[in-house]
């Protein structure tokens, strides 16, 4: 079984639903989860759910149908909401622990996703992912790429439309591949610049138009540390929505092991071999730490400690 954040339960979108939001709209038993500039709002350990008639939603943008689980549940963006006496101080740190409260919901919080991501159930973090993705690439897609004319939200917000044109815009979604990549008794592990301290990861790499899967693997890996690959395979995926990527896992066998790093997207880089690897995640190693819990790159690293050590 995966055990990463926004692994999902794959809850009923009701994609034949899109057409009649506004029957929806109408149904008392409809919800709505809140986002405000790409964060959530989290309180109690849940994904808080206000009903339509919540004042909170005043503020909001057009509501984006997610589906059914199991009453109708929308998404609405606040962003254009001004806190009184600006907003909470914004932090730079890689899992922006900042939180902004918002005075008609005084037990919760606009939160980063990453970092209640652990915390939230299957569900939740479907539903948060989901709608995190489709708001922030409605933020980045208002105008039509045919005609440059500002486009409208259609089809509950799955669609964005061009009313000049006519041209009909679809969310995107840009595949990377994140991979495991081990040599006998050794896993490879790299750093980027933009890492907390001390913290490292599988490499990882958009998928190149025209590029397969294993062709990706083999590509960003040679870039990245100048390590040749030899056979691929999949493991398991995770959509990551920061801003909308779907992490593709694979196992990548390395048929050589000198480390070149392209100062441009690697940090450092190096090979550690099972006992080490126990030291990172005991938080006993001297050099690393191990990537965030939730990441699919912490469950590709624990499966394959466990599994070298059966």
């Amino acid at each position: 079984m995966s055990s990463f954040a926004f692994a999902g339960v794959g809850y009923d979108r009701a994609a034949h639903l899109r057409s009649d939001i506004e029957t929806h709209l109408a149904d008392h038993d409809s919800c709505s989860i809140v986002l405000w500039k790409g964060k959530v709002l989290y309180g109690s350990g849940t994904l808080v759910r206000l009903p339509l008639s919540h004042p909170v939603l005043n503020d909001g943008r057009k509501p984006i149908f997610m589906g059914l689980a199991p009453k109708a549940v929308l998404a609405t963006d606040i962003s254009d909401w001004e806190p009184d006496g600006g907003e909470a101080p914004a932090s730079d740190e890689f899992w922006a622990p900042d939180e902004q409260p918002h005075p008609l919901v005084p037990d919760a919080a606009f939160v980063e996703l990453r970092s209640v991501m652990t915390q939230l159930s299957a569900l939740d973090a479907e539903l948060a992912a989901t709608a995190r993705s489709i708001t922030g690439w409605h933020h980045s897609h208002r105008f039509c790429s045919r005609c440059g004319v500002a486009s409208e939200p259609t089809s509950a917000g799955w669609q964005r439309t061009c009313p000049d044109c006519g041209a009909h815009h679809f969310p995107r979604t840009d595949p990377v591949v994140i991979m495991l990549v081990t040599h006998k008794d050794k896993v490879l592990l790299g750093r980027s610049p933009h890492f907390p301290q001390g913290m490292y990861s599988t490499l990882a790499g958009f998928v190149e138009p025209g590029e397969t899967i294993e062709a990706a693997v083999r590509r960003e890996v040679k870039e990245e540390v100048n390590v040749e690959i030899g056979k691929v395979t999949y493991m398991a995926s995770q959509p990551w929505p920061f801003p909308s990527s779907l992490m593709i896992g694979c196992h990548a066998e390395a048929t050589t092991t000198d480390i070149t790093n392209d100062p441009e997207e690697i940090e450092d880089a190096l090979w550690l071999n099972l006992d080490e690897m126990r030291q990172v995640f005991e938080g006993t190693h001297n050099i690393v730490a191990p990537p965030r819990k939730g990441a699919i790159a912490e469950w590709m690293l624990t499966t394959w400690v466990a599994q070298s050590g059966e």
